[in-house]
């Protein structure tokens, strides 16, 4: 990307971030009060990326660093799989049949009885709008203006 387009896109998660900001304070359950402090924290971790995006292209244009475009690059890198998770993320080991919720423990997903043994992993459902309530909005506009992903669903 270049400078001008980070810059934008600084201002609009900036942005969102005080948007997301104003309507944590109608949250009138602990759940949606979660849910605003999760994208908070989601916005503040790119608007982290964007900037350190930002230092190395100027080291790069001031040809002060030597490594800094290869810094660069791996950082672009990193921005482009950039995903805000709002609730669970679900880690599955095909391999070894396990499986680990938010980065706990690992869990084997192998189940024996008579009938033999079997594998069960845990599926992931997407929150309804209903669930997101005023955030529902501010979601689609986020991923449709800067393009980065939020995905809030539940392990079960």
């Amino acid at each position: 990307m270049a400078t001008d387009q980070n810059l934008m896109l600084y201002a609009k998660l900036a942005g969102f971030r005080l948007v997301v900001l104003a309507n944590r304070f109608g949250c009138d359950c602990g759940f949606s009060l979660e849910l605003h402090n999760r994208l908070i924290e989601g916005l503040d971790a790119a608007i982290a990326r964007i900037q350190v995006i930002m230092a190395l292209e100027r080291r790069v244009l001031t040809e002060e660093d030597e490594f800094a475009e290869y810094q660069l690059q791996g950082e672009n890198e990193i921005f482009g799989r950039l995903t805000i998770n709002l609730l669970d993320d679900l880690e599955i080991d095909v391999g070894t049949h396990e499986y680990r919720i938010n980065g706990g423990s690992w869990i084997n997903a192998l189940t024996a009885d008579d009938g033999g043994v079997e594998v069960r992993f845990p599926t992931l459902v997407g929150l309804t709008d209903e669930e997101f309530g005023s955030l529902a909005s501010i979601i689609k506009d986020i991923t449709l203006e800067t393009g980065i992903p939020v995905h809030a669903v539940r392990a079960i």
